[in-house]
């Protein structure tokens, strides 16, 4: 009975591996869909040569998490309250304008810009921070989940072939 359980708990993983790797290599399972199309979209985008994989990981990730800023700036407009307009959209324009320095920094990580290295490193130590204050009760998770983004964001920015990409000295031999 082990070794069946065993199957059945690896086969959707198999599964799973197979249908990236179709998306990976260009077929798109649902065409019609449009949030489909997005995914697809950016799945082909990552596909950049010479851009070392940790630092597409850790563009990706920072490219997130700039998009749920930008999320938590709409929301909080939409919350709107007229006993506390001032800081309904102070907050919301402070979000919206970290989560737009956030999407251009990883743009720039991308694009092999080594000024967009230390401010996505900045952000991720704020991050961490945030899932320190986090911890314990309820909120345990979300403390893991931003530690453990963050983690993999400056593991990805820092990693050699990265630093190598935003290298921005010139080379000796060319």
């Amino acid at each position: 009975m082990g070794r069946s359980v065993g199957v059945a708990f690896v086969k959707p993983f198999t599964r799973a591996k197979e249908s990236v790797a179709r998306v990976v290599a260009g077929h798109n399972p649902l065409p019609q869909s449009l949030s489909s199309q997005v995914l697809f979209s950016v799945v082909r985008s990552l596909q950049i040569d010479g851009v070392p994989a940790p630092l597409k990981v850790a563009a990706s990730l920072t490219a997130v998490e700039a998009v749920l800023l930008l999320i938590y700036a709409v929301v909080e407009v939409f919350n709107f309250s007229p006993g506390k307009a001032a800081v309904t959209f102070t907050t919301a324009a402070f979000f919206a304008l970290y989560g737009c320095a956030l999407l251009i920094c990883a743009w720039g990580l991308v694009g092999g810009r080594s000024w967009a290295r230390s401010p996505v490193i900045l952000a991720q130590l704020i991050q961490l921070g945030l899932a320190w204050s986090f911890r314990g009760g309820d909120t345990t998770v979300v403390a893991v989940a931003l530690a453990l983004v963050s983690l993999v964001v400056i593991v990805g920015v820092l990693h050699p072939a990265s630093i190598k990409h935003l290298d921005d000295t010139p080379d000796p031999e060319a």
